[in-house]
């Protein structure tokens, strides 16, 4: 992996990475006091703290939800100023739950020293709740 602490290639090369399943430039793509924020009422949804944390409890956990092989991400574009970074990106996969997960991302990341030191992460919540947690349903 090159090195480069150049915010939007960071955030670039890490999103890169999660779209080929790529673990090793994933975890280094973290500071190892990265923070990351999932605002909403869901299971998942909380401060993560910590690259260890990030990588494989939420990344991590996210990742038995989806029929492997069927995970498509796309960069749809990055706007930066000085160490911050908003990001937007598709998700799409099927579920284990027999349904289809697609929605549209965006992701305010700060960068530090070539790293990703925090993340705020928006998105359809209701749908991330209808498609990788059905059983929340009432």
């Amino acid at each position: 992996m090159t090195e480069t602490t150049d915010p939007r290639t960071v955030v670039i090369r890490y999103v890169e990475a999660v779209r080929d399943g790529d673990a090793a430039v994933i975890r280094g793509s973290f500071a190892e006091d990265a923070t990351w924020h999932f605002p909403g009422d869901l299971p998942i949804s909380k401060v993560w703290r910590g690259r260890d944390t990030i990588v494989e409890e939420f990344l991590g956990g996210i990742g038995p939800l989806l029929v492997p092989g069927t995970v498509e991400i796309e960069l749809v574009g990055t706007v930066a100023e000085g160490d911050r970074v908003v990001a937007e990106w598709t998700s799409k996969a099927q579920t284990v739950h027999g349904g289809t997960y697609d929605n549209r991302c965006i992701g305010i990341y700060t960068v530090r020293d070539g790293r990703i030191a925090s993340v705020v992460e928006y998105l359809d919540t209701r749908h991330v709740a209808a498609a990788l947690f059905p059983k929340l349903r009432a």
